[in-house]
């Protein structure tokens, strides 16, 4: 395969999925009437394959420091496949809800009272620096988790240092966060 079919190839995945999840979350593509029973367990299992990919990503990091290339790729096609099995659950989750989930809602009404902001207090601004860059960061690591890892593949290992350089942080961050951002908004589920 040529560069340009894997650019263009990336690319398009890259806006399909970037898509998808904005027309979900605007609730653009309805979802059914009533969630089926096991979607209150997603967004613990996207923690759960979050924090995974973490611990994954720095034991990938640890064993290509040791020298040791057939366990790191492993260790990555591993959490690759974990990130790829969250993006679907991330997906399937936002399709099924049909509720709006914001930091401070304690009643569940889908809006942010005043008396209900005053209690989340500095709380909410924390929770808002974290998720923003953690969803941007998320769209633009994409594409590069996507180049290096068929770099790697491929042992073009110069082109998937420089990619890895970019890709690696961030994907961490986007990991890591995401399970704090799930402990942060996990009280004001309301399923």
């Amino acid at each position: 395969m040529s560069d340009k079919f894997i650019i263009r190839f990336v690319a398009g995945v890259t806006i399909f999925v970037i898509a998808v999840v904005v027309l979900l979350n605007r609730h653009l593509i309805p979802g059914p009437a009533e969630a089926p029973a096991f979607t209150p367990y997603l967004p613990m299992l996207n923690a759960v394959l979050n924090g995974t990919c973490t611990l994954l990503l720095l034991l990938s990091l640890y064993q290509i420091k040791q020298g040791n290339i057939t366990l790191h790729k492993r260790l990555n096609i591993v959490t690759f496949c974990l990130s790829s099995l969250f993006l679907v659950s991330y997906i399937l989750f936002h399709y099924l809800m049909r509720n709006e989930i914001i930091y401070g809602d304690l009643n569940g009404d889908g809006k942010l009272s005043e008396a209900e902001r005053a209690s989340a207090g500095s709380l909410r601004t924390i929770y808002l620096a974290i998720l923003t860059p953690h969803i941007i960061l998320a769209a633009a690591v994409l594409p590069l988790i996507l180049l290096s890892f068929y770099r790697g593949l491929q042992m073009q290992v110069e082109k998937h240092r420089k990619l890895v350089r970019w890709a690696f942080p961030i994907w961490l961050y986007v990991t890591a966060s995401g399970v704090v951002v799930y402990l942060m908004i996990r009280p004001f589920y309301h399923f």
